[in-house]
């Protein structure tokens, strides 16, 4: 059997931490682009923790004329204030972590303005967790869709959805601002682990 080097995603809202430590734990990684746009899946959603337990956080998007619309032509809609809502749920849910003070200026420009297409989207906001995760993934983009991807090639773009537990073996637990009413909440998105470890969080990504 072929060594993975390789691990395909799909494109994601603020994905979950599982996302980043796959990401983090293969030389290369590929963002599927020619994909069919799939409803109630990572790419227009996240899940944080609020006092109130797991809330979804989803993103609308203009639908398309074509049943099968490729994701990276996926348009945002602008219709039902989103990005007030998902800005203040954020507030809500992490201003009293640790680290939501010194990030929040980084991520509050993205609910300030229209987004235009989802894909370029949730590129820039990897992008930003990258940069304040101070990590490098080895990240490019799909030329077309591969229905057979080679053995080399650990295929996940299906996989890590938010109906599905996590394919490996998960990031250990850490600190979360609701823990002692709720327990640990595993499966959240990336911005919990930031918020409540900041620069640590690396750490338990790469280790």
């Amino acid at each position: 059997m072929a060594m993975q080097k390789t691990v395909l995603l799909s494109t994601a809202y603020l994905a979950p931490v599982e996302y980043y430590l796959q990401m983090c734990s293969y030389p290369q990684a590929v963002i599927e682009m020619h994909c069919h746009y799939v409803k109630q899946t990572y790419r227009n959603r996240c899940v944080i923790a609020s006092a109130n337990g797991c809330q979804t956080l989803s993103i609308p998007i203009v639908k398309s004329d074509s049943l099968k619309c490729l994701t990276k032509d996926i348009r945002i809609a602008e219709h039902g204030n989103w990005r007030h809502i998902h800005w203040n749920a954020l507030v809500s849910a992490y201003n009293s972590t640790p680290f939501f003070e010194y990030y929040r200026d980084d991520f509050r420009p993205f609910y300030e303005k229209p987004a235009g297409y989802l894909f370029d989207f949730n590129e820039r906001l990897r992008e930003l967790v990258c940069s304040l995760l101070d990590i490098s993934p080895n990240i490019s983009y799909s030329a077309e869709y591969d229905f057979s991807p080679p053995p080399e090639v650990l295929d996940l773009r299906e996989i890590i959805h938010p109906k599905k537990k996590p394919s490996t073996q998960y990031i250990r637990p850490y600190h979360q601002v609701f823990e002692s009413k709720q327990g640990f909440l595993a499966d959240l998105s990336i911005v919990d682990l930031l918020f409540n470890q900041g620069p640590e969080a690396a750490l338990l990504l790469t280790k």
